[in-house]
């Protein structure tokens, strides 16, 4: 399938795997109240259509940090892993750095949490999850920590150990790809 400027620039920046797609969505999430967006996800297009009817196909660009804890996270083999718990952003560069994932426990009692790349992720927007090419056993055996003792965010070793660990380059190693849309020279 062909990609689009938006999830290419996403390659390019290490939030996506190339040749990974967002897959389009067929029912809807119910919106968090003051979620910033058009009732149904979807950036407004050029002409400011927010008609959900033309909307038919089309994937979300855009979304709130808050519509995505929470979410489920399965692998490709269909295995629940958790859902997640918080979505990290590296401030010095803008980008998403990590999501934090909860895993284990019942109840939400017992829970370790990992930190995984965000360019590990993909996102099912059909079935409203992530998806992290991870075996079970595999996610067991990663680098965690307890919510009461979260790691120093700031050590490069650690988050070094995590990249490695989920098979990804590190974020602040993918050059990014500056995109800009030109309104100046449109008829």
């Amino acid at each position: 399938m062909q990609g689009n400027k938006f999830e290419d620039s996403r390659v390019a920046e290490g939030t996506m795997l190339p040749g990974a797609q967002h897959i389009t969505n067929t029912t809807e999430k119910p919106v968090k109240p003051g979620a910033p967006e058009d009732g149904k996800g979807y950036a407004s297009s050029e002409n400011g259509d927010t008609n959900p009817r033309n909307q038919e196909g089309r994937k979300r660009r855009v979304l709130g940090a808050s519509t995505l804890t929470g979410d489920r996270v399965r692998n490709s083999a269909g295995d629940d892993l958790g859902k997640i718990e918080e979505i990290m952003i590296d401030l010095a560069s803008g980008r998403i750095a990590y999501a934090v994932l909860s895993f284990g426990g019942f109840l939400g009692i017992g829970d370790k949490l990992f930190m995984v790349p965000w360019s590990a992720l993909t996102v099912d927007q059909s079935a409203h999850e992530f998806v992290l090419d991870i075996q079970r056993e595999a996610l067991a055996n990663a680098p965690g920590f307890d919510k009461g003792t979260w790691p120093d965010m700031a050590d490069a070793d650690y988050a070094r150990d995590i990249h490695t660990h989920y098979g990804q380059t590190p974020y602040w190693e993918v050059a990014v790809i500056e995109f800009r849309h030109d309104t100046a020279n449109r008829a």
